[in-house]
């Protein structure tokens, strides 16, 4: 017997439209910016600037995704697709992820070179492109603030934009030296320095977003003592073939086989027993658990069932 609870309609979809309309102001700030930059590096040769575009543009590709994803998430579910695009958030996410590793290794080997032989820049130049660049990417990051932690897909989008500031300034310090010291090596130690803001943010959003695509079991859920607490409910024998994993962001699901006392399925004790279970994971829990489906099973079920697994 399984029960799955809770509506597809879930929490994890509210508020999709303020997420696309913050999605789309940035994308638009960070095209103007990126444009800017292009003609900054042109005119001044700097390298950290060009990477800051390079990145710049990764980032207008990554809210390009991040905002076709969000789109897709806030579609309903349909009998195909039984939980709709939900998962757009996190292939979106490890899109912008990839992009930005690969962008970070770029940006460190070649600035590594530069530094052997670097070139005459403008520091003039370098700091007037350096700040248009900041001001833009603090009008992004205060635009997606509220909305950062709503799932991986924004998380990806505000990380891109606040490594995007960053990496500004990198620029505006290396323009400064520049500048007031004539030290044509900052600019390449700028670029190595936004390579060095770019990668272990990537890796790590990688690794989270990675994470959901394997179905590995969601952060915070701890499957023993989740498995613990169901054998102490009353009537429950044993638990096998327990899986939790996440669909999207704010959506854990939980499977489990759940062997209770024969009487259960002759006295009418089943509804409570699924009563009980489904308010065990859904409330217990620091990770609240609303998408569950339990089978139950009387003592004998197991033999006629294929190898189990805890």
């Amino acid at each position: 017997m399984s029960h799955d609870h809770a509506s597809r309609t879930s929490a994890h979809s509210h508020g999709s439209g303020s997420s696309r309309g913050r999605l789309a102001i940035a994308l638009g700030i960070t095209s103007v910016v990126l444009v800017a930059e292009v003609i900054g590096a042109i005119v001044t040769g700097s390298l950290a600037l060009l990477v800051d575009a390079a990145h710049m543009l990764t980032d207008a590709g990554g809210l390009t995704i991040a905002l076709v994803a969000a789109t897709l998430a806030g579609r309903p579910a349909t009998a195909k697709r039984t939980w709709g695009f939900a998962r757009g958030e996190v292939l979106g996410a490890t899109a912008q992820a990839a992009v930005l590793l690969a962008v970070g290794i770029v940006v460190v080997v070649e600035a590594v070179q530069r530094l052997f032989d670097p070139p005459e820049l403008a520091g003039d130049l370098l700091v007037v492109f350096g700040v248009i660049g900041l001001l833009g990417n603090v009008a992004s990051i205060a635009v997606l603030a509220s909305q950062r932690g709503k799932n991986l897909n924004m998380r990806a989008a505000f990380l891109e934009v606040v490594n995007d500031a960053l990496g500004s300034v990198a620029v505006i310090v290396a323009a400064l030296v520049i500048l007031l010291t004539g030290f044509q090596f900052a600019d390449a130690i700028a670029a190595i320095i936004i390579g060095a803001l770019i990668v272990p943010r990537a890796v790590l959003l990688l690794r989270d977003s990675t994470n959901v695509l394997l179905e590995s079991t969601p952060k915070g859920v701890d499957l023993e003592s989740v498995r613990g607490h169901l054998l102490e409910l009353e009537h429950v024998i044993g638990v096998h073939d327990l899986h939790v994993s996440q669909i999207a962001t704010g959506l854990p699901v939980l499977t489990a086989h759940v062997v209770v006392e024969d009487g259960c399925f002759y006295d009418g004790h089943n509804a409570q027993m699924l009563d009980s279970l489904q308010h065990c994971v859904a409330e217990h829990f620091d990770v609240q658990i609303e998408h569950s489906t339990f089978q139950l099973e009387p003592a004998g079920h197991g033999a006629h069932e294929h190898p189990t697994h805890d």
